[in-house]
């Protein structure tokens, strides 16, 4: 998986827009160890908080309890339901021609070539490299664990759906936007919007702070 400095585009927009941003670290050892440290980086920051997450980090975000939480927003994300793994809700669809398995490699990276012809096919060769590069491992113990009860339930959300996304099937984000009763918002994108269409991600990003009613702003 791409590490926070893949959103490095998204947080110097939303900096521009007077909008604080933390890009939490995730060990990626397990789901709740993700969650844990997820919680451990909204005790840092006061005031009232808007959690994005995409892909995998779509179930972390679910799984935050803070009372600081406004608002979710998925960004080409997945959202399992109570008892559901990532898994679960991962292969709920056909898996595009050119996405590689989900199960990760010997080493829990995805192969190099992936990033181009699956991740990211709208970015450059030079931001392939560098994803390619960036990437952490991904436990097993991260997309087979079922969760718990997720925050969508209970806080507003917001949806950005990938529709040129190769590695989570953009019916299958039409799916999990529609259960979570998510506002949706669908652009040709890849499935790293962040990476090749910072300014959308963005703008869906701002929308849920304008409409969370939010007097700080500040994105976690």
């Amino acid at each position: 998986m791409a590490d926070g400095s893949s959103w490095n585009k998204v947080i110097a927009s939303l900096s521009a827009h007077g909008v604080k941003s933390i890009a939490a670290p995730l060990p990626l050892t397990s789901l709740p160890d993700d969650v844990a440290a997820l919680e451990r980086t909204l005790e840092r920051i006061d005031g009232p908080v808007v959690l994005v997450g995409h892909a995998y980090a779509g179930a972390v975000i679910a799984g935050a309890q803070s009372a600081k939480v406004r608002s979710l927003v998925y960004v080409a994300a997945l959202a399992p339901a109570e008892g559901e793994t990532v898994a679960d809700v991962f292969n709920r669809a056909e898996p595009h021609p050119m996405a590689p398995k989900l199960a990760p490699d010997s080493h829990g990276l995805i192969p190099e070539g992936a990033f181009a012809a699956a991740f990211a096919q709208l970015a450059t060769p030079e931001e392939h490299a560098l994803l390619a590069a960036i990437q952490r491992p991904i436990a097993l113990q991260c997309i087979g664990v079922k969760v718990g009860r997720p925050l969508w339930l209970e806080r507003p959300s917001w949806f950005l759906v990938a529709e040129a996304d190769r590695m989570i099937a953009p019916d299958t984000q039409r799916f999990m936007a529609a259960r979570v009763k998510a506002r949706v918002r669908q652009h040709p994108v890849d499935h790293a919007p962040s990476v090749t269409a910072p300014d959308i991600v963005t703008d869906i990003i701002l929308e849920a702070i304008r409409e969370s009613g939010q007097s700080q702003r500040e994105n976690g």
